[in-house]
Formats: structure tokens, sequence, C-alpha cells
């Protein structure tokens, strides 16, 4: 789950990491009154949305009036906002952040982030601040450092002098962020992080280090014991359907592709979407019903797979080890009796009860391409959703 930069700076705070002072902002009157609390002379004006590069698509404003702080928020609020990580459709701007300004003499980078090769928190430093980590990473991988955390050991003085050294900082620098790095570290532990990103860390003209920017995301597998962080979760920021697909506890992702898919096991979802690529579709979700779903688990997945406008065909692959095929057939005649079938829908079933699900199917009626395995299943809705008999 990710949060807006505004909740991420509040859950700094809590952990004595210096942001800049700011205020949220929901309409435009907010917005002004945001700025005469702050008192200037120079503002920020910062669409809130989940997605980076907000500067360069218009985003992020420095102004020097409130009158102009007004007119930003009149201009961003409502507008869409279209950045190298929204994708061609963009996000719309519902919330703002209106923060006070900051002289910056010097910009850095600094993440944390679950390194699954070592099963450990890594940090990434570079003096490259303001950037795009991934193209730095492509261009001058030199600038570049980064290092892992024992947790047995947790955040030492000896990590905090590698991100000193990296970023070059003198000596009062280098005492504030062996002030700051811990606290970081400790914020990522204690609210089960996923991903904590500065980027810019900025060091003003006074000579302070301040968190200029904050990305967040968390583990939502931890989130039950985190009530507080489940509480700042912004549902316009997230596909309706995967929402949707988390109240029945499934593991859906929603693609860009025409052929939605169900699936039970991730490695066999993979592979699904895989093949489909291979005869030249693409996928239109990942979708992981498990090897515990019930009925009406799978009519809710069906029922989402066909809520999207972008599906012109379905695959059902499953293969029942844990799962029953009788399970599948039963929740996808329910669904489809429910909401009907308007596209091509090819089942592929093999394993436990695999016999009496495909006699479910049949009994159904329903206008099922039936399937031997699953480099025949990809072949047939692939023809379907072309129109090939």
């Amino acid at each position: 789950m990710n949060i807006h930069e505004y909740q991420a700076k509040a859950v700094l705070r809590e952990f004595g990491v210096p942001v800049p002072r700011g205020i949220p902002a929901m309409s435009t009157a907010e917005a002004v009154k945001a700025a005469n609390e702050l008192g200037g002379p120079v503002w920020v004006v910062k669409a809130q949305i989940h997605a980076g590069g907000r500067g360069k698509a218009g985003g992020v404003k420095v102004v020097k009036s409130v009158a102009e702080v007004e007119n930003e928020a009149k201009r961003l609020l409502g507008s869409t906002l279209v950045t190298h990580q929204t994708g061609p459709h963009g996000k719309e701007v519902r919330r703002l952040y209106i923060e006070e300004g900051s002289a910056i003499d010097r910009e850095f980078y600094l993440s944390a982030l679950v390194d699954r090769a070592t099963s450990r928190i890594a940090f990434v430093a570079s003096t490259e601040g303001g950037m795009d980590i991934e193209e730095v990473a492509r261009t001058r991988p030199d600038k570049i450092v980064s290092f892992s955390v024992d947790p047995a050991t947790g955040f030492m003085a000896h990590h905090a002098h590698q991100v000193v050294q990296a970023l070059g900082l003198g000596r009062d620098l280098a005492k504030q962020a062996e002030s700051v790095l811990p606290k970081l570290y400790a914020a990522f532990i204690a609210k089960d992080m996923s991903l904590l990103e500065i980027n810019p860390l900025v060091v003003t003209k006074t000579g302070a280090l301040i968190c200029l920017d904050a990305k967040m995301g968390f583990d939502d597998s931890a989130l039950y014991r985190h009530p507080d962080v489940a509480a700042l979760r912004d549902p316009n920021e997230e596909d309706a359907k995967e929402i949707e697909a988390s109240r029945y506890d499934l593991n859906y992702v929603a693609l860009d592709g025409t052929i939605g898919c169900m699936v039970n096991g991730a490695g066999l979802a993979m592979a699904t979407m895989d093949i489909i690529k291979l005869y030249g579709e693409t996928p239109a979700n990942f979708l992981d019903v498990g090897g515990g779903a019930t009925k009406d688990k799978v009519a809710a997945a069906f029922k989402i797979i066909t809520s999207d406008p972008n599906v012109k065909g379905i695959l059902i692959n499953i293969f029942g080890g844990i799962m029953r095929c009788d399970v599948i057939a039963e929740g996808v005649v329910a669904a489809v009796k429910e909401v009907g079938l308007h596209v091509p829908l090819v089942v592929r079933l093999e394993g436990t009860n695999v016999a009496l699900g495909k006699e479910i199917i049949k009994k159904s009626g329903l206008n099922v391409i039936s399937a031997d395995d699953l480099d025949d299943a990809a072949q047939k809705i692939v023809k379907a959703v072309r129109g090939v008999a």
C-alpha cells in the first residue's frame, strides 16, 4: 500500500525526522488558508498523486504570493496529471500539499527497501538527488552506493558513515546525518514498510539537512498490525478492481491487456500470462485465486475480470491440487448466471475432481471452449479474441 507525500512526512515527523512545514488541502479555499498559516514568503504547491515525476509534469510549483497559491490550486485540483509513472491516462489530482519553500543548496538521493537477495533492509544513496534513480543506475552507476543492515545489530554508526562518505558531507552535516539515518531505519522497521524513498534529501543554504520529499510503501500483509497506516489508504489512487479483489483476499493486479486470466497459484499465473504473450496477445490482469478458494470467492474473481471493459476474452487455467476443479466450475457458473458472458471463455481444468468440474460446466449450458492443456488453452483464447475459427 502506498500513501501520499504529506502523509509520509507526517509519519517521519513521528520519528523526529526533519521535514519542511506543510499543510494538506482538498480545495482552493483550504490551499489559501494553508498558505496564510505557513506565512511565506515562498510556498510550494504540490499535487498529491501516487506517482513520481510530478515536477516535470507541472504538478509541483514554487510561488511567491498567496494569490499564486490560489491560482495554482485552481489549476491543479481536478486536473489530470500525466507522468512517466502514471501511464498515458494519468491520475486526477484531488489533493494538494502546501509547503513552505526551502532554499536548496545541494540535493541527494536516499532510500531504504527490502533486499530480497539478502533478506535485509538495504539503503541506497546517491549524490544525484532529484533525478530518477533508474536513470542514474543506467548512466552513472558509480554515483550509487548501497549496503544492507544486519537485523541482529540494527542501524549502526558505520552505516551512517557509509552514507556520509558517499554523499561527501562535512562535519556538521555528518552529525545531522548520524541523527537522521537511524530514525529513518526505525520508522521503516516500526511501520513494516516495503519502501522509503527520500528524493531529494537536501542541504539548505543555512546548512540544515531535511527530507524535501518522501515516498512510502507498506507491506500489505502487515497492515493488520497498523490500523493507523491502513487508515491513510486513498482508494481514489488505486484500481477499483484491485480494491474489490482485496475484499475477497484475491491476489489481483490490473494490467493493460485484453485477455482476462483466472489461475490458481502464482507460478502458474505467471506462466499463463507468458504464454498469452507468446501467442501475440497481452494479459489484462494477474489473478491468483489461491488454493483454498470458495465458490463465492471464485464468483467474485470472475465478476472482477468481466468488469474490465478492455477484456475481450477470458482464460481460466486451473491445476487442482488443494484447489478443487468442481469449486472453480461452480463459482464460474454462478458468476456467469449473475453477470452474463459477453466474451469468449476458454477453460482448462486438470487435477482434483476434474471430471466433476467439467461435468458442471457442461450441464450449465454455457458457451465455453474446453482446452486440454495450457498451450492448447492459450492458442484457443488468442484465436477466439481475434475472431479466428
